[in-house]
């Protein structure tokens, strides 16, 4: 596996699922049919179930975008991590009021690469900040 095309395979991902205008079907191409992620501890397995969860998020997170903030690649192109962050107007996060204020928050992903696609991943974000500062920001209002 060359490293550049793991590098690719992710930036793919961000740019044509998490960018508008968040083309959902780019994820049977990108990742494998049993793709697995971990998310704060919660396991969402196969490329369905991976839509579903990425649409919900999308839904509470309204114009979306993720700024790379730095790629490392394994030398054996089996790995990626990446480190960014997204942007977007709150529409419901944390079961909070949808007041669309602008939010962002930093996470972590290392990635598995597999076959030329993805194949798993692992994410922490800034969540409990993020949750904070939206709900201080209506607590204020």
């Amino acid at each position: 596996m060359r490293a550049d095309l793991a590098e690719h395979l992710v930036r793919e991902f961000f740019r044509r699922v998490w960018a508008p205008p968040h083309e959902l079907s780019a994820i049977d191409e990108l990742m494998t049919s049993d793709y697995r992620i971990t998310t704060a501890g919660h396991l969402v397995e196969g490329r369905e179930a991976f839509k579903a969860w990425v649409a919900s998020m999308q839904s509470l997170i309204r114009e979306a975008t993720n700024e790379h903030l730095e790629i490392i690649t394994n030398a054996a192109g089996d790995r990626v991590v990446s480190r960014w962050i997204t942007r977007g107007r709150n529409n419901g996060m944390f079961n909070l009021p949808a007041d669309q204020s602008r939010v962002a928050f930093t996470g972590i992903a290392i990635w598995r690469v597999e076959g030329e696609r993805l194949a798993e991943c692992w994410v922490e974000r800034s969540a409990l900040e993020l949750f904070q500062s939206i709900r201080e920001r209506q607590v204020q209002a």
